[in-house]
């Protein structure tokens, strides 16, 4: 992956675009909107984990941004009805996904939670004539028609091979997990354990789950480097724990962090040096690129992968200026304006 690969949103609509119109997949499932009825309101439920983690805000302001543009291209009413929980609930996506089959959506967008609580949920919800696509974390072995998101066993061991870098192949580390329910975090941290069989002097200390919020994620990261005081890294599966400023006080000297995602929060520990290197989500695309890619399906009737590929953006000090104004030309309203001046 080069280092200075920022991917402008219509680079990928011309990506969507084509993968949209070849691939594998069945045909578009039956709606109550599609091309041929002629009418003219498509409604696309979309249930994240978390309504209070930033990255699915992210995706949401991408849904928002896809709708609108399709709605002024087909001249359809194309809206994303967001009814994502407060916090990490399998049991509530389900409900909610039952909610969206009721109230007459024509599509689900879905980040599972837990897809072994969620298969039912999804499978009822296609029998009922509702197609579901997911995000971010899968619901492997369902009937949902497409998932797009990374290969999260080869994110952990990229979060891996660049922590292993800056540690000079040798030292103590520690896994930050997350939900350990989630399937797409555990084949993260499986990435990070069997890639990091290949460097001998990396012992990793132990994985630390903990609810994905900002703040359970930071107080689990110092509660660890308490408990462990030998801990000298920190492989980050998700980003939670540099949402805050909690963990700037560490030593960049005897610690180093290398995290998924790169939203303006985490941008300040690139900066100092703490964490050199983040593996960002383009988190605006989960629902930009998934949003375009269930309306070719299940409104224009084309075929689409069953994997729309997401990869992995590598930013650090060197591209951290040309990252800042990525994330700007996405919506985002909080980039320090120090790092938009940058080179």
């Amino acid at each position: 992956m080069k280092r200075s690969h920022i991917i402008s949103v219509p680079s990928f609509l011309c990506i969507a675009a084509l993968l949209a119109c070849g691939g594998s997949g069945g045909g578009a499932a039956k709606s109550g909107a599609t091309a041929s009825t002629g009418a003219k309101t498509f409604t696309i439920a979309m249930i994240a984990k978390s309504s209070t983690n930033p990255v699915f805000l992210s995706g949401r302001t991408g849904a928002d941004s896809a709708a609108k543009e399709l709605s002024k291209q087909y001249g359809v009413n194309v809206r994303v009805d967001w009814l994502t929980p407060p916090s990490e609930d399998a049991t509530i996506q389900a409900q909610r996904i039952a909610s969206a089959v009721n109230s007459g959506a024509n599509a689900i967008l879905l980040s599972a939670s837990d897809a072994g609580k969620l298969v039912g949920a999804v499978n009822e919800a296609v029998d009922r004539g509702v197609p579901v696509m997911t995000f971010d974390s899968d619901v492997a072995g369902s009937k949902r028609f497409s998932f797009y998101g990374g290969d999260d066993e080869l994110i952990g061991k990229q979060v891996m091979q660049e922590l292993a870098k800056q540690m000079n192949g040798k030292g103590r580390i520690a896994i930050l997990g997350g939900s350990q329910n989630a399937p797409n975090l555990q084949k993260r941290i499986d990435g990070v354990k069997n890639e990091a069989k290949n460097y001998p002097g990396i012992t990793i200390v132990n994985t630390f789950y903990h609810a994905e919020t900002p703040q359970d994620a930071a107080a689990e990261v110092m509660r660890a480097q308490n408990a462990y005081p030998g801990i000298q890294g920190w492989a980050m599966i998700g980003g939670w724990a540099l949402f805050t400023n909690a963990l700037t006080d560490l030593d960049p000297g005897r610690l180093k962090i290398v995290s998924v995602d790169a939203l303006p929060a985490e941008l300040p520990y690139v900066d100092k040096g703490l964490a050199p290197v983040l593996l960002a989500q383009p988190t605006y695309l989960w629902g930009y690129v998934s949003v375009k890619t269930i309306f070719d399906h299940v409104y224009l009737h084309k075929t689409v992968p069953p994997h729309v590929q997401m990869d992995l953006v590598r930013v650090s000090k060197d591209n951290l200026g040309t990252w800042a104004r990525q994330l700007k030309a996405w919506g985002f309203t909080d980039v320090d304006p120090k790092y938009l001046a940058m080179k």
